[in-house]
């Protein structure tokens, strides 16, 4: 049938197009809402903790704060500064479209420690101050990334790294960068703490974006072998709808055929699964192992983008 605007095919086209333009419009303000909010907390980590403390935890960051005694910069504008040429290279390697909100993100991230470095330090305790920035850092630079963009410097050496050594997790890599940074620390501070303290700060930083990114999705692996297969199998589906492989064994000596159950459960699970190996066959033999990541239904996606 016609219609004065076209088919009803193209109606509905047309439909489809403007339903896709408004949620490509939502999520694009919802993506930016969110990198600003990272970028304040990034910020509040650099102003508030680190740097008022001579912490330079590593990176593009830890750079700036160390040439900030050095020249009468202040930090924010050095970390701008310091990532334009960083900036170029993303262009070329990943694209105008990652690295508008990358240069979104670290220009926010210049304004806001500029605003904030008026602002007096959270804490004298150099101790708290490495932990406290160290684990701000971690969190936004992990949202952050999650966004699709990253807060420039070593952040955009560490996602090409990736991309070539997919292997290799973030925080390693991020660890492996912020070492040198703060052994250079320790020579124009002139203080060992100062470096002690700021190596303190990147152990943080690279344990807690790990988490970020990639959750504490560790689990046991277990392997069941028993007599009452069946009864242990039903419990698990039943009472904690965990999911379970029977698989065809036989016995090394015995030759005689069983069934083993191979199931993978979170850790505040296993207890659970125990106690129902216990109760249904006590003289069932258990392995445990650990399983370091688990990919399918209830853990992480296959097609989910390694960041």
């Amino acid at each position: 049938m016609q219609y004065p605007g076209g088919s009803v095919s193209d109606m509905e086209q047309r439909k489809r197009r403007k339903e896709k333009k408004r949620t490509g419009k939502i999520g694009g303000l919802k993506k930016y809402t969110v990198i600003t909010a990272a970028a304040f907390v990034y910020a509040v980590g650099v102003s508030l903790f680190v740097d008022p403390n001579n912490i330079a935890p590593g990176g593009v960051t830890g750079i700036s704060i160390v040439a900030n005694r050095l020249v009468p910069i202040g930090t924010g504008t050095l970390i701008l500064l310091l990532n334009v040429p960083i900036l170029l290279f993303a262009v070329w390697k990943f694209g105008l479209k990652m690295a508008v909100s990358t240069i979104y993100a670290t220009a926010l991230i210049a304004v806001f420690t500029n605003f904030l470095s008026g602002f007096p330090a959270a804490t004298d305790d150099r101790l708290l101050a490495s932990l406290a920035g160290g684990i701000l850092s971690a969190v936004s630079i992990g949202v952050i990334f999650r966004e699709g963009a990253t807060t420039g410097g070593m952040d955009i050496v560490v996602k090409a790294l990736r991309l070539k050594f997919p292997h290799l997790k973030t925080g390693n890599l991020f660890f492996a960068a912020d070492a040198v940074v703060v052994t250079a620390s320790a020579l124009v501070f002139r203080d060992i703490d100062a470096a002690l303290y700021a190596a303190i700060a990147a152990t943080c930083t690279s344990l807690v974006l790990d988490i970020v990114l990639y959750g504490r999705d560790e689990a046991k692996l277990l392997y069941i072998i028993s007599g009452r297969p069946e009864e242990i199998r039903a419990r698990i589906l039943a009472e904690l709808a965990v999911g379970a492989t029977l698989i065809e064994g036989r016995g090394a000596y015995s030759g005689e055929r069983k069934q083993v159950l191979l199931c993978a459960v979170k850790k505040p699970v296993f207890p659970r699964v125990e106690r129902i190996v216990r109760e249904e066959d006590a003289d069932s033999f258990l392995i445990v192992t650990s399983a370091s990541e688990i990919f399918g239904e209830g853990y992480k996606s296959y097609f989910n983008e390694r960041i």
